[in-house]
């Protein structure tokens, strides 16, 4: 069966979203032919829906894409950020085949291959608009036709949602690794590295609790980077001797990753941290504040945040469901960074320790570059910790 007509068959198969609440999305099914359970989130990027399927802070969703078309420029094995697709499956409007010279493959032929339903022809916007109303719903997404809409939607009420949920131990990585960077980027460290008078790059330890390949990037630009396993305890990564610790990204509640929190308390006097997304939520954990629900949550390229330092304005890429709650903040933190859609916060840091950490991803990929100083003064923190 050639492309033209195996995607004419594709266009046969219904399925549909039932979410919690009785509501029920329908649509053509894609990628792979299997059901699913998820929460449903919306996310507003205009572009780089591959770099978002392969975000494993994605882990246990439905990502609903608002943009109007996706699939037009395929996936490349390039801009992959991780070692596989952790989503629950993927929501879009109109799903096209790929036309681009970096393309080795189209978006069903990807989702079928890693095992990731996907429903097609759906209203995003009206979906986009219930969850801002409603706020995230559990969803079941039928691509089988083994479920009526009635028995989906009970399937969607009776599974245990996100909610006091340790996602991260699912997404990290097995064992700890180096992670190098290709050789095109080993000489831009070794530049940056000389420039900056470097003798030796300091030796920077990644908490994976679900990092994006870009992050490491953007360490590794100046740094010895080791990754390890979300569950490793402190006393074994003081062992490394690292010059600084870097929390990741990640999926699931805050709250439920106890082991981290715990390990994080006895790392901030010891070496300079810095957090970014989930990693921030738990260094606030760590520190005494709490962590809650946002009703909707944040996804997407275009979110404005005000760096409370500097007074300037910054375009940011985000990806959290769980914020940290400002009424809760103790003493020996202050905001930073404030979200000006909701006035939620952004950054934190500790008042006499060099700790800090952000909600959003300064590492982009996708989205903008304007918070990507942070990785800067990180590396600042981590040469008064050590000589180099």
């Amino acid at each position: 069966m050639n492309l033209e007509k195996k995607w004419k068959a594709e266009r046969e198969r219904a399925a549909f979203l039932a979410l919690d609440d009785g509501t029920v999305f329908r649509g053509v099914a894609f990628g792979a032919k299997k059901d699913a359970l998820g929460e449903v989130v919306f996310n507003t990027a205009m572009s780089g829906y591959q770099e978002v399927l392969t975000d494993p802070s994605y882990a246990g969703q439905f990502v609903v894409l608002t943009t109007a078309e996706v699939g037009n420029y395929g996936i490349n094995s390039a801009d992959v950020e991780s070692r596989g697709l952790f989503l629950s499956g993927l929501v879009a409007g109109d799903v096209t085949q790929p036309s681009n010279w970096r393309s080795e493959k189209s978006l069903d032929e990807y989702l079928t291959e890693n095992g990731v339903p996907g429903i097609r022809c759906v209203d995003t916007r009206a979906l986009a608009i219930h969850i801002r109303e409603h706020g995230n719903k559990k969803a079941y997404l039928s691509v089988s036709a083994s479920f009526g809409e009635e028995a989906a939607i009970t399937k969607a009420r009776e599974w245990a949602g996100l909610d006091g949920q340790d996602y991260a131990a699912k997404v990290t990585c097995k064992k700890a690794y180096e992670f190098r960077l290709q050789t095109s980027d080993l000489e831009l460290r070794n530049q940056k590295s000389e420039a900056l008078s470097l003798k030796l790059p300091p030796h920077i330890v990644c908490c994976d609790f679900g990092v994006k390949t870009n992050i490491l990037r953007s360490l590794a630009s100046w740094a010895k980077v080791t990754v390890v396993p979300a569950q490793t305890t402190a006393e074994e990564i003081l062992a490394m001797n690292p010059d600084g610790v870097f929390l990741s990204n990640g999926p699931g509640d805050p709250a439920a990753v106890t082991y981290a929190i715990e390990n994080i308390r006895k790392l901030t006097c010891q070496v300079p941290i810095m957090g970014i997304c989930l990693g921030h939520q738990l260094l606030a954990l760590a520190c005494g504040a709490k962590t809650g629900r946002l009703k909707f949550g944040h996804h997407g390229c275009n979110h404005p945040v005000k760096n409370l330092l500097t007074g300037r304005m910054e375009i940011t890429s985000q990806n959290h469901n769980f914020a940290v709650e400002p009424e809760s903040l103790p003493g020996c933190l202050e905001v930073t960074h404030i979200n000006l859609n909701d006035g939620s916060i952004e950054g934190i840091r500790h008042k006499t320790l060099p700790v800090f950490s952000v909600q959003h991803h300064p590492e982009a990929h996708p989205g903008p570059h304007d918070s990507n100083y942070l990785f800067d003064e990180f590396r600042k923190m981590t040469m008064n910790h050590g000589i180099h």
